[in-house]
């Protein structure tokens, strides 16, 4: 205990009128750390609030809950619970520990407060550190989990990861600390469960001390990660800049710089996620920035598509499915890409931004739509039709654009013209004989 309290007071630095919010399951862990901060309220006139996630998948859920609402109670602590009361299609643990943390933010920014505390341990770490060096990670995610994370308004403090499981369950029984046990912690069909209990007994039989070289192993990997993080950062900007990796500059990096590159972009996007993600996933990333390919792309846990487009590698939210349209033109017609078709009545230009039609060569009305499967446009010049998929890849046009794309066509489904791309052999020169210009913006 005492090692929890110098470094709380001293490290962290603990002072008076601070607001702490303490994520709390009610087991062994979560009371040996509310039990901590207990110790210093009075010293530092501490306002505590005990954040409480009632998971909703065992019998003992709801009381667990009422348990520890009596307990606040009786030691004037801020109680906030949440139940979830459905969970969607995605991993167990996962989701749970988003809705987790979604809710702890929630309520720092509720009472304003400086710091969130968990009680991870030493024995968690270990856990978290075996499963990805056998699951494959980053550098960052090899380390485990960091003692502090600074989230900006608020920290993220984890106190107890000195301390191991049995000592804080000693503890609390020796000093008649109350808690709850989560039986399902002993079920061996979850993962973490079969490092617990099986490999972390075996680790401890060579060295009761093992979790102190476990969190040395973390700082140190911590250390070599933020001194590459420093490099990278003097680096990255040369190649990427609003979520897109120039190919042809990050070639001309150091092999070593270039897989950090990918892991410090994949550390930014899934931030305290980065558990989901893997090596194979930071391979997929760099087979995709080597391949021939010219437009390809992957897809990564929660929607993250990483898309090639010739000398571009993005990093995007999965687009939603472009849904078919076909619009009939009129003055003005708005597209779902954001941009508008307009007939004018004059127009200088005489770029493919701008369309002219003798009307006496097609057929009335006008449609634009999306492109179909065997699309063709005949040129002008050219005695003879080019695929609509041919003239995409020639003009650079990526994998993600093309489907949205606007065509113009006539009531026969003739392509007279791909605004902004190509014109076909119904367009007009402005020396030529027309009677409707469109413009595309």
């Amino acid at each position: 205990m005492d090692t929890v309290l110098d470094y709380l007071v001293n490290s962290i630095k603990i002072s008076n009128n601070d607001i702490i919010v303490i994520g709390n399951s009610g087991g062994p862990d979560s009371m040996f750390l509310l039990t901590a901060l207990l110790k210093l309220r009075e010293k530092y006139n501490l306002k505590l609030v005990c954040a409480h996630v009632n998971h909703n998948v065992r019998e003992e859920s709801d009381s667990e809950q009422v348990f520890l609402l009596n307990y606040c109670n009786d030691h004037n602590i801020v109680f906030e619970t949440m139940k979830i009361e459905n969970y969607g299609d995605d991993n167990f643990h996962n989701q749970a520990r988003n809705i987790r943390y979604n809710f702890f933010e929630d309520l720092v920014k509720k009472y304003d407060a400086k710091y969130l505390m968990t009680a991870h341990h030493g024995d968690d770490l270990i856990e978290t550190i075996l499963m990805r060096i056998v699951r494959g990670s980053t550098l960052k995610g090899y380390s485990g989990f960091d003692k502090v994370v600074d989230n900006g308004f608020y920290k993220v403090v984890r106190p107890l990861i000195f301390l191991t499981k049995d000592y804080i369950k000693e503890y609390d029984d020796k000093n008649g600390i109350p808690y709850v046990i989560d039986k399902s912690n002993f079920k061996e069909k979850y993962t973490r469960n079969r490092y617990r209990l099986k490999i972390l007994p075996f680790l401890k039989e060579e060295d009761k001390n093992v979790h102190e070289k476990f969190l040395k192993y973390s700082e140190t990997l911590e250390e070599y990660d933020r001194f590459i993080n420093n490099e990278i950062k003097k680096t990255i900007n040369k190649v990427y800049k609003d979520n897109i990796i120039d190919i042809n500059k990050y070639m001309e990096l150091d092999r070593l710089l270039q897989r950090k590159i990918v892991e410090y972009i994949l550390e930014d996007i899934y931030k305290e996620d980065l558990m989901i993600i893997n090596d194979k996933h930071v391979n997929l990333i760099i087979d995709l920035i080597y391949s021939k390919k010219s437009n390809s792309s992957i897809c990564l846990p929660h929607n993250i598509e990483v898309s090639k487009n010739y000398n571009n590698i993005s990093f995007s939210k999965e687009v939603k499915e472009v849904i078919d349209y076909n619009i009939e033109l009129t003055n003005v017609t708005k597209l779902p890409n954001n941009h508008i078709l307009k007939i004018v009545n004059e127009e200088e230009s005489n770029n493919n931004y701008v369309c002219r039609i003798d009307c006496d060569e097609i057929k009335l009305p006008l449609y634009v739509r999306t492109r179909k499967l065997g699309d063709k446009m005949n040129l002008k010049k050219i005695n003879g039709s080019k695929k609509i998929k041919d003239i995409f890849i020639d003009c650079k046009v990526s994998i993600n654009e093309r489907d949205k794309w606007p065509i113009v066509v006539d009531s026969e489904d003739r392509i007279i013209w791909i605004p902004g791309i190509k014109k076909s052999k119904y367009t007009k020169l402005k020396s030529e004989k027309y009677d409707i210009i469109i413009k595309y913006e």
